[in-house]
């Protein structure tokens, strides 16, 4: 079965973020071949979150990925909450049913198979750099996975602090000294851009590491992972690929082979 050319009755699902990477579109629109849906992906810049969201609306858009900064402003722009972004108060997916928006977060369950996978202690204290809303989601993947220990570094007087007491975490401001066993970098150090080549910990706290996990996808060798070499890790091109495919079937009720899974991430990453 051929997938169908684009035409009036194709539906369409996007991405909205402040720097768009490629990965989303081309993971998407290869799945879409293989499986011969008539649909298709698109990645699109904004600074207009309100605007945006009102043409997902207006224009009938199936689903939406959302990224960084939006994952929490664009949650009173919805109609309701799933349980995975209710819990966390931070949106990654709207999915549209005849107009009625609904925030999800993939994030969340990515992040929290791949910390339970990775066979690390939970009774090891984490040092999370970042609060926004991706830090949201890994913060409550590690808590809820078991690791009751932590501490949360992040400039922002309001959103870092709060992070922590919600979670049973410290808070601080900047990292000075503090290290733990389980290193997790959930901020902009380490992506392609300006950041490219920041390391979120100094070398010596990762050479002490058991675990370190960067969610950073792009690229998908960053400074830390370098530094990190021959560690247990978790990367955010692993996250990427199981939240993706998580979005993928609650817009298309779809869930591909792993096979199809694996031939598509290869293709995204390869554009």
């Amino acid at each position: 079965m051929t997938k169908p050319p684009i035409n009036r009755d194709t539906r369409l699902c996007i991405s909205l973020s402040e720097r768009p990477s490629n990965f989303g579109t081309r993971f998407h629109n290869r799945l879409y071949d293989l499986i011969s849906l008539d649909y298709v992906y698109k990645a699109f810049a904004t600074t207009d979150i309100v605007g945006a969201v009102a043409g997902i609306r207006a224009l009938n858009v199936r689903g939406c990925a959302i990224s960084m900064p939006f994952k929490e402003a664009v949650i009173p722009l919805l109609d309701g909450l799933a349980p995975s972004a209710a819990a966390i108060d931070s949106v990654n997916t709207i999915v549209n049913d005849d107009g009625v928006l609904t925030g999800h977060n993939t994030d969340y369950a990515a992040v929290r198979r791949l910390v339970e996978e990775s066979g690390a202690d939970p009774a090891q204290p984490i040092l999370l750099r970042g609060s926004g809303g991706m830090a949201k989601a890994v913060a409550a993947a590690f808590h809820d996975a078991g690791f009751t220990q932590g501490t949360i570094v992040a400039r922002n007087p309001a959103t870092g602090p709060a992070l922590a007491e919600r979670y049973g975490y410290r808070w601080q401001a900047e990292l000075g000294q503090t290290t733990a066993p389980v290193l997790v970098n959930v901020t902009p150090l380490g992506m392609a851009g300006s950041d490219e080549g920041a390391l979120a910990f100094p070398p010596e706290e990762i050479e002490a590491a058991s675990l370190i996990v960067d969610v950073v996808a792009m690229p998908t060798e960053t400074p830390l992972l370098k530094a990190a070499s021959g560690k247990p890790t978790i990367t955010g091109a692993e996250i990427i690929v199981l939240q993706a495919l998580e979005q993928f079937t609650l817009y298309t009720g779809v869930t591909p082979t792993e096979a199809q899974v694996v031939e598509a991430a290869d293709w995204a990453r390869a554009g």
